[in-house]
C-alpha cells in the first residue's frame, strides 16, 4: 500500500433505486424495495473505491466481513446515500463503520472489513482452485 487509511476516511456514492436494485419476489401487494444482497454490494463498492488512492497498481481490496442491519424499506424512485468511514487499520485490513439512508430515514448501519491483496498471488491462489 502507498499509504495506511486515516481513521475517518469516507466514502459516498449515491444512487436511486431502480428495478435491479430490487426484491425479486415483489408481486401479490408486495411492494418493490431495494433489496439488502443489492444494498451489501453497493457498500462494498463504496468502501471499495473509497480505498482506491491507497494502493499500489498490483492491489486491490476484498471483502471479508459484513454485519449489516437492514431497517427500513426504500421504494423504487427513492434516493439512497452511502456512506462509509474508516474506524480501523492495520496492516492490510481496513474496517468500516457503515450506513445508508434515503431521504426520509436511516435504512441500514452496521460494519464491513476489506483486506488489500496483491492480484497476481491473489490469481495464483483462485487458479489453484480451478486445476482438474
Amino acid at each position: 500500500m502507498k499509504a495506511t487509511p486515516k481513521i475517518g476516511t469516507t466514502g459516498e456514492f449515491t444512487f436511486v433505486v431502480a428495478a435491479e436494485h430490487a426484491i425479486t419476489f415483489a408481486t401479490d401487494g408486495m411492494p418493490a424495495v431495494l433489496s439488502t444482497p443489492n444494498l451489501i454490494g453497493l457498500i462494498e463498492r463504496t468502501a471499495r473505491e473509497s480505498l482506491q488512492p491507497f494502493l499500489d497498481a498490483d492491489e486491490r481490496t476484498v471483502g471479508t466481513e459484513i454485519e449489516l442491519r437492514h431497517l427500513a424499506p426504500s421504494p423504487l424512485g427513492a434516493r439512497v446515500t452511502i456512506i462509509t468511514r474508516v474506524i480501523h487499520a492495520e496492516g492490510r485490513a481496513v474496517s468500516f463503520s457503515v450506513e445508508a439512508r434515503d431521504e426520509h430515514e436511516l435504512l441500514a448501519r452496521g460494519v464491513h472489513k476489506r483486506g488489500v491483496i496483491r492480484t497476481g498471488s491473489f490469481a495464483k491462489r483462485v487458479h489453484g482452485k480451478t486445476k482438474s
